[in-house]
């Protein structure tokens, strides 16, 4: 059992939503990267401070009544901006 505490550190974060948004909604989703992919879904990269802030964007999400398909953790280790809108 863990405490919690691995997750209350900075983390990078892959997020999928159903439904097209652009770019220019970078600064709305506090600097993340915003990338739309096939069948209609948008990915959401970014560096995220801790386990409130990743709430909080979770919560802008479904605000705009986006369906969340997916959120990943990944590794922060040497990852740029750019890669991880590749993976």
């Amino acid at each position: 059992m863990t405490n919690g505490r691995e997750f209350n550190r900075p983390s990078v974060y892959q997020i999928v939503v159903k439904g097209s948004l652009d770019g220019r909604w970078s600064d709305w989703f506090a600097g993340f990267s915003v990338a739309p992919q096939a069948k209609d879904e948008t990915l959401l990269a970014g560096l995220v401070a801790d386990q409130a802030a990743l709430h909080g964007l979770l919560t802008k999400i479904r605000d705009l009544g986006l369906p969340l398909l997916s959120v990943k953790q990944m590794e922060a280790g040497g990852q740029t901006e750019s890669s991880l809108m590749e993976e």
